[in-house]
This record gives C-alpha cells, sequence and structure tokens, in this order.
C-alpha cells in the first residue's frame, strides 16, 4: 500500500463505487415514496460521521496509514453532502424549472437558488477543515476535500455556462429541474482555463511524488491527490468529448420504476446532453 501507483488505483476504485453506490441509493429512493430520499440520507448519515472522526484523526497520523484515512474520510463527507444534494435535502430555496425565455441575470439568480444551500454548507465544511487542520502533520484530507470542492464549482459553472455534453441521464427526481438550468453549447470561455488549472495542478502533485522519499507517507499522499484531481481534469474533458461514460455505472443500476421513467425524450433533448448525469465525489 506504500506504492504510489497502488495510491492512484485506490483513488480510482474509490471515485467508482462511491459514485456508483451514490447512484444506486438515488435510484432505489426513486422507486419508492417521497420521502425515500429523506430516509436515505438520514441512513447514511453515519458515514458522514465516520469522515468527520476519520479527518480529525488522520491530521495527527503522518504515515501510510493516515494518508488512507484522510483520504477516505474526506471522500465519505464529501459523497454524504453530494447525496443529500441530489436527493434534494440540502439544495437550494429555488426548487422549479428555469423558464426558457428569462433573461441572462434571472437565469443565474435562479440557478444560484438551486444550488445555495449545498454550496454554503460545503465552503462552511471547508473552512472548518482549514481550522482544524491548521499547522497538522497530516494535509490529505483537507486537500482531498479542496480539491473537490473546486473541481465542482468549475464542473457547475462549465454546464452553466454551455458545453456540448451535460450528463443527466441519471438525475434523480428531486432534481430534474437542475436540467433546464444548463445550456448545451460548443465551447464556453472558462473550460480552457478549468483544464488548464487542472492540468497544472495534476503536474503539480506528480512533481510531488518524485521529490518524496520511496514508499513514505508524502509519495502516497499526494499520489492520492494527483489520481483525484486527474480524475476531476477527465470529467471536465467529458463535457466536451462524446464518450459514452455513463456505461461505467447503467449496468449496476437498477432499472427506474414507470411513474419517474423521463417523459419525452424530444422534449428534454433541447435541454439535455448525450450522456448521463454523474455526480463528482
Amino acid at each position: 500500500m506504500d506504492s504510489p501507483w497502488i495510491a492512484g488505483l485506490v483513488a480510482l476504485f474509490l471515485w467508482w463505487f462511491s459514485t456508483g453506490a451514490i447512484l444506486v441509493i438515488l435510484r432505489h429512493a426513486d422507486r419508492g415514496s417521497g420521502a425515500a430520499h429523506g430516509r436515505a440520507v438520514l441512513l447514511t448519515a453515519p458515514f458522514a460521521l465516520f469522515g468527520v472522526l476519520g479527518l480529525a484523526t488522520s491530521f495527527a497520523m503522518p504515515s501510510v496509514p493516515g494518508a488512507y484515512l484522510g483520504f477516505v474520510s474526506a471522500i465519505a463527507v464529501w459523497g454524504w453532502l453530494e447525496h443529500a444534494f441530489l436527493a434534494g435535502v440540502i439544495t437550494g430555496p429555488n426548487r422549479r424549472p428555469c423558464p426558457p425565455e428569462a433573461p441572462e441575470w434571472e437565469r443565474f439568480v435562479r440557478a444560484w437558488g438551486t444550488v445555495a444551500y449545498s454550496e454554503m454548507a460545503l465552503t462552511a465544511v471547508l473552512i472548518a477543515l482549514v481550522w482544524a487542520a491548521w499547522g497538522a502533520e497530516n494535509m490529505v484530507g483537507l486537500w482531498s476535500f479542496a480539491v473537490l470542492y473546486v473541481a465542482r464549482i468549475s464542473a457547475k459553472l462549465n454546464v452553466y455556462l454551455g458545453v456540448p455534453n451535460i450528463n443527466t441521464e441519471f438525475l434523480p427526481r428531486p432534481m430534474r429541474h437542475l436540467a433546464s438550468h444548463f445550456r448545451v453549447a460548443p465551447m464556453n470561455r472558462l473550460f480552457p482555463v478549468s483544464v488548464t488549472a487542472l492540468c497544472l495542478a495534476t503536474g503539480c502533485w506528480l512533481e510531488r511524488i518524485w521529490a518524496q522519499e520511496p514508499g513514505s507517507a508524502g509519495a502516497v499522499g499526494f499520489a492520492l491527490l494527483a489520481a483525484l484531481t486527474a480524475l476531476a481534469l477527465v470529467e471536465h474533458w467529458l463535457m466536451v468529448l462524446p464518450l459514452p461514460d455513463a456505461k461505467l455505472w447503467r449496468w449496476m443500476l437498477p432499472d427506474p420504476s414507470p411513474a419517474t421513467a423521463r417523459p419525452d425524450k424530444r422534449k428534454v433533448a433541447r435541454q439535455r446532453g448525450r450522456h448521463g448525469f454523474r455526480p463528482s465525489v
């Protein structure tokens, strides 16, 4: 487990598995009653508690196990907050579709209203982690959460400004109004900035790996961060490349119930892209 290659594979597996787990829970809740999503968020809350305790413990563990503990704990906290958002529990005051004729200023206000509470919760958690980890010997957990935070904001701004492929296939019932706030467009000015920044960040983490002693906690920690940042970069490129990435998770999901199936594919095609929605964990 002290090999950077193993650490990268662990990060890849956790990204795939945690994303799939959230999608499975959301799909099962979609097949249940109106309160099913709220119950699912409550039942998965222990994962967030584990993550908080794991992060607090990892800050004082400058070792390989400490690096893994911080990384996994950050994923657990982030995954639960993302689940709570997609389940419609922590979202924002606006839960209505955006009218097609809305002016740009109104569209922005409405879009912010759909995610406001979630973004504020994530920001509060990040600030709390910075305060708790200040001067800590192991910062892997903090940096992992920070990478996910920045990548999420970048992704949301890009789908708001417009990209060719917008993922909405797996969008759960409580948040289907999100699709009306996205824009399908050939390109936007932010996208090159986003991918360049993620490329530089990935390169920075990789450079730090080679500067560490082989098998050290530092090498493992930077390998985890490099893999996570590279995955965020891949997810950004999937917004513009016509690749069937949704197949990574579609096979493991139960069929949607008839009551929650999409009504008219031609009607929603104007708002949606060609691939499936994927929560970024």
